[in-house]
């Protein structure tokens, strides 16, 4: 049975290999997490923009194709919803040239990716923005 949170976090998982973002948004809906997915950083900045739901986080595979890649994504993210975290993940080698060039951050998780650690982290990272 899943987790109930308390005050129904909303994460948004973008992910352009549906099979992966099917099976991450699935394991995150069992933990309790109100879960919408998206395919391009379009859908993601469409998603935030309607405002149908508070969204908390977003996890962004760090190869993200759209108006803006994953780390360009991130910026606008910061600039247009401060409160929402960004989560980037994906393969470090692949990622790491462009995260150098667009954010002072890379990625946060790899892929493939370990549902329960992604969980992890995500909680850990929206209890640390209630403090």
């Amino acid at each position: 049975m899943a987790k109930e949170l308390s005050d129904a976090q909303c994460l948004i998982v973008a992910d352009a290999d549906v099979l992966i973002r099917n099976a991450l948004a699935e394991y995150l809906r069992h933990c309790g997490y109100k879960v919408f997915e998206a395919a391009t950083s379009d859908e993601v900045i469409i998603a935030l923009d309607e405002g149908a739901a508070k969204i908390d986080a977003v996890l962004a595979d760090a190869e993200l194709t759209g108006r803006h890649n994953a780390f360009e994504l991130r910026i606008w993210v910061r600039d247009h919803y401060p409160d929402v975290q960004v989560v980037l993940a994906g393969n470090i080698d692949s990622a790491a040239k462009a995260a150098g060039q667009m954010c002072d951050d890379g990625p946060h998780l790899r892929r493939p990716y370990d549902p329960e650690r992604v969980a992890a982290h995500i909680k850990r990272l929206l209890a640390a923005t209630r403090r």
